[in-house]
């Protein structure tokens, strides 16, 4: 449904939010399995990455969103579904590790909430153990703190990232640490990349 109103209205949606796209815009359509994370801003977010991206991507969304009848029939159309954010949510683990199974497009944001300071939080662990089970690349995108409102979406792309890489002789928690430091600091450099470029 959320794509369906995209293809309808995407004029009026570009027009907008007007985004602005810098890096590996290829990445955005990249085949089969794959692992969108971003920073968290607004709760645009998703529609701004929907609308770059031409895969249809899946997201998930704190379970209090899906209280309501109406929040659950909202959220099912457009693709999204709940996280306990509040424990280690085995569910939606198993949920992502499925859709990417059957090939499709999983988008998170590492941070497991949205951030108005212009820095990124820790990232949790569950976006590195999804990535090391799934075998999936892993595609950054940072997007600049003052889009939305008056400024138009500034986002940049960079290369894909492999948990294969990274992968080291120890334990399976510590090579989530290790994997998760390495997306935190991809991030930061394309935070950094992105201001050079809109300076």
């Amino acid at each position: 449904m959320l794509y369906i109103l995209i293809c309808l209205f995407k004029p009026l949606v570009w027009l907008f939010l007007r985004p602005k796209v810098y890096g590996n815009k290829k990445a955005l359509g990249t085949k089969g399995k794959v692992i969108f994370i971003c920073n968290h801003i607004n709760l645009l977010d998703p529609i701004a990455i929907a609308l770059v991206s031409s895969r249809i991507v899946h997201f998930m969304a704190k379970k209090e969103l899906f209280e309501s009848r109406l929040g659950r029939l909202f959220f099912k159309l457009t693709y999204v579904f709940p996280v306990d954010r509040g424990t280690a949510d085995l569910k939606s683990l198993k949920n992502a590790l499925r859709l990417l199974d059957e090939g499709k497009a999983f988008g998170i944001f590492p941070e497991g909430r949205r951030m108005v300071a212009d820095r990124m939080d820790e990232f949790e662990l569950g976006t590195a153990f999804i990535a090391m089970r799934s075998g999936a690349p892993v595609v950054p995108i940072y997007i600049r703190n003052d889009s939305y409102g008056k400024k138009r979406v500034r986002m940049i792309v960079g290369e894909p990232i492999f948990a294969s890489e990274s992968s080291m002789q120890v334990s399976r928690r510590e090579n989530e640490v290790i994997f998760m430091q390495r997306m935190r600091n991809t991030m930061n450099a394309l935070k950094r990349e992105l201001e050079d470029k809109c300076s």
